[in-house]
């Protein structure tokens, strides 16, 4: 149990950080929909976006140093994964694992 907790909040964790700080492609078609949604002009559009991006930069600069601790519990949390896991199921996750990795290194990080 204190595992499966462990694999979830490390999950969580590095999956909100991530979320919030990579501009994928996913990432900014929600971004629209919300200013579609909202109905906002340009000018607010341009606003929001630097409002989040300096949002997104302070975030980043929070977590930098506790980055290698979440790479750590989800490397470890994916190892324990695949014990579990039978051949045909590790390689289909090895798949998508490569995939995610892939998305991530298109990013880019603006802030400096």
């Amino acid at each position: 149990m204190f595992l499966l907790g462990a694999v979830l909040v490390g999950g969580a964790l590095g999956f909100s950080a991530d979320h919030m700080l990579n501009h994928n492609p996913r990432h900014w078609a929600r971004r629209q929909a919300m200013y579609d949604d909202l109905g906002l002009s340009q000018t607010q559009r341009s606003t929001m976006d630097s409002l989040l991006d300096d949002r997104n930069c302070q975030i980043f600069t929070v977590m930098k140093p506790v980055r290698p601790q979440l790479d750590s519990i989800r490397k470890t949390a994916h190892q324990q994964v695949l014990q579990i896991l039978t051949a045909d199921q590790r390689e289909k996750l090895e798949q998508r694992v490569k995939e995610a990795e892939k998305r991530e290194t298109k990013t880019t990080n603006t802030c400096r």
